[in-house]
């Protein structure tokens, strides 16, 4: 019996500065997503953790820490909270396109003033547009880029105020990278809102599961994906349902981390 893949070759990275647990290193192991089972493989390969960024499927490694733990909500049985139906009013005039995996500029902009407020110091702060080029285009699998829009002036689109890089998978959606208008005025919690319209579209299309990438314990900036409930992470035993303690207050939004391999 031929498997359909080639069994991978999988790589390591060398340890460097953790970006979300002060002094502390990072390694991680990786692989190439090529050839025509590429999509088989990502998705083998998300149900054990790993995410995607451009044609590399990578987990963490580190080899004296595992607070980065994958997770998972259950779109079936996802209830919005009163918050959340909140956010959802707010927000339901907006128009969402998910467009195939092309970059523009209007998208570019929105980035770079995203990266400018809510990741100033962060690793893709001095991203180009030839590197958002790679983030979005470089995917050997079924991706999109989901597009949330004010509504249309006239013959004009409306203005673009949020953006997520978003991979299909066979068994849900896998949030890749998400990002929206800083200056949210009267769009306050696009982050969230985005994160929840993806899990009622996955339940919608029968899919079981929205992957929100890594939750760090005792990181700030990761504890707003335990607001979405019921959700699973994944342990030695497989995944599991849990409840984490709920920071005061997140910090911003995102999804998943976006690495660079060199």
């Amino acid at each position: 019996m031929t498997a359909q893949f080639r069994f991978p070759r999988f790589f390591v990275t060398t340890p460097s500065p953790c970006p979300y647990l002060p002094g502390r290193t990072e390694r991680k192991v990786f692989t190439e997503l090529s050839g025509q089972h590429a999509g088989e493989l990502n998705d083998a390969l998300g149900r054990i953790g790993f995410r995607r960024s451009q044609s590399v499927a990578y987990r963490p490694s580190c080899l004296d820490c595992q607070a980065c733990v994958s997770v998972r909500v259950v779109a079936g049985e996802f209830a919005p909270n009163a918050t959340q139906r909140k956010l959802l009013r707010r927000h339901s005039d907006l128009v969402v396109t998910a467009c195939k995996p092309w970059t523009t500029e209007e998208q570019f902009a929105l980035l770079r003033r995203y990266l400018a407020s809510r990741h100033p110091g962060g690793g893709m702060a001095e991203m180009d547009e030839i590197d958002f080029a790679d983030m979005i285009e470089r995917t050997p699998v079924n991706t999109y880029v989901v597009e949330y829009r004010e509504p249309a002036e006239g013959d004009r689109p409306g203005r673009l105020v949020g953006a997520c890089l978003t991979d299909q998978q066979a068994d849900g959606l896998s949030m890749v990278y998400s990002f929206f208008e800083p200056d949210e005025g009267g769009r306050h919690g696009l982050g969230t809102f985005i994160i929840i319209d993806h899990i009622l579209r996955a339940a919608a299309a029968k899919l079981p599961y929205v992957y929100l990438g890594y939750w760090v314990e005792g990181s700030a900036r990761m504890q707003y994906k335990v607001r979405f409930q019921p959700i699973e992470r994944l342990g030695a035993g497989g995944w599991t349902r849990f409840e984490a303690p709920k920071a005061d207050q997140p910090a911003a939004e995102g999804s998943g981390k976006i690495g660079r391999f060199k």
